[in-house]
């Protein structure tokens, strides 16, 4: 991990929908470690707009797609995206390849280290499982990185393979209490889990779900071949738009066969939210880099230049932190709006107090890397 005291790109050469696309969705996943999110389901506010609004924050129960679902195939996608320019931008300055699938690897070692650490901070003692977004990241990038350079046809095999292979390894798992593909802790993922002590057995979640959601950070990877080609930027969001809403028609009519769960990441599920990364991106492509509505994007851009860092610091009881600090003095001054809304005004203090410090950070050209 290195900290960089300067920060030199020019802006108008970046490519700047990416920025916002990452600053949004880290954001988000900011936002969760604050406790706002929480506070929207309360069972009084249930029937309300935002009660509503607050589903759609938490993952849906099990078959069926909530918007807070899209989050983690988001990351995976923007961090393919992201690949095609790094690796272009350093073989640009001089690295050879094999400097830069050294990078690779000790990234992915990185991410998957840090993964399970971030595992070990509540039971106090080493655990090792692949269920977070950074050690799943680890195995999708890697893979995705090691495609980067075969051609298109090829990585687009890989990657509809991978789901190929997870449905069939699904349907046809056959000990005995494991051999229901699509019941919850009934199938294959939560059988292996259990072989090395990684069950997730409350939430459901399998570590097996790096190997479909891998397709993800492959179509970032394709998504950044597009948008470095030379192909007009009103074909490159075209046929971003038109490959994302191909996604989600196909994704949503395979349902009825193969259900779309995100907590073992079924193959329709990938294919659905890997649908509406391609139309984020198109239509982030089309307002921010061809209609040039840039000025609110810094917003977003300052998370996501330190989104490691946020992600990180938010996880390890940054938002508590921030949080307890910013407490006595929200209450205050909105407590006579009730508990539950001096609540929520607190928690959204919260999150603009994590927003600060990567703006602080940007303001001070700090940017955590690996």
């Amino acid at each position: 991990m290195s900290k960089k005291t300067s920060y030199t790109a020019d802006t108008e050469s970046r490519l700047q929908s990416l920025d916002f696309f990452r600053g949004f969705t880290m954001i988000l996943l900011i936002g969760e470690f604050t406790g706002l999110f929480t506070s929207l389901v309360d069972p009084s506010l249930k029937g309300s707009v935002i009660y509503s609004i607050g589903e759609q924050l938490h993952h849906h129960s099990w078959n069926g797609l909530h918007f807070w679902d899209l989050i983690q195939p988001f990351f995976m996608f923007i961090v393919g995206v992201a690949i095609v320019y790094s690796v272009d931008n350093r073989t640009s300055k001089g690295d050879s390849y094999q400097q830069i699938r050294n990078h690779a690897i000790k990234r992915s070692f990185l991410l998957l280290l840090l993964g399970w650490m971030l595992y070990c901070i509540d039971p106090g003692h080493i655990t090792f499982r692949f269920q977070n977004v950074l050690a799943q990241l680890a195995i999708t990038y890697i893979i995705a990185f090691f495609l980067v350079r075969k051609k298109v046809w090829i990585q687009i095999l890989v990657s509809f393979l991978l789901l190929a292979i997870t449905e069939l390894i699904y349907r046809n798992f056959s000990i005995e209490g494991f051999n229901h593909p699509f019941v919850p802790n009934e199938n294959f993922g939560t059988w292996l889990d259990m072989q090395y002590g990684g069950e997730d057995l409350n939430g459901y979640w399998v570590a097996f779900n790096a190997i479909p959601t891998t397709a993800h950070t492959i179509w970032g990877v394709l998504a950044g071949i597009l948008l470095k080609s030379n192909k007009s930027s009103s074909q490159k969001f075209k046929i971003l738009l038109l490959i994302g809403i191909i996604g989600i028609v196909v994704g949503y009519s395979m349902d009825s066969i193969t259900p779309i769960i995100k907590r073992i990441s079924t193959s329709s599920f990938v294919i659905v939210s890997g649908g509406w990364a391609f139309v984020t991106l198109a239509f982030s492509y089309w307002i921010i880099d061809i209609k040039k509505y840039r000025k609110w994007v810094i917003f977003f851009s300052v998370v996501g230049m330190n989104s490691l860092f946020i992600y990180l610091f938010a996880h390890v009881g940054g938002g508590e932190f921030v949080h307890n600090i910013i407490k006595p003095f929200s209450m205050a001054l909105f407590g006579w709006t009730g508990e539950l809304s001096g609540q929520i005004i607190t928690y959204l203090f919260t999150w603009g107090g994590l927003w600060y410090i990567c703006y602080w950070m940007y303001k001070n050209r700090i940017f955590i890397k690996i």
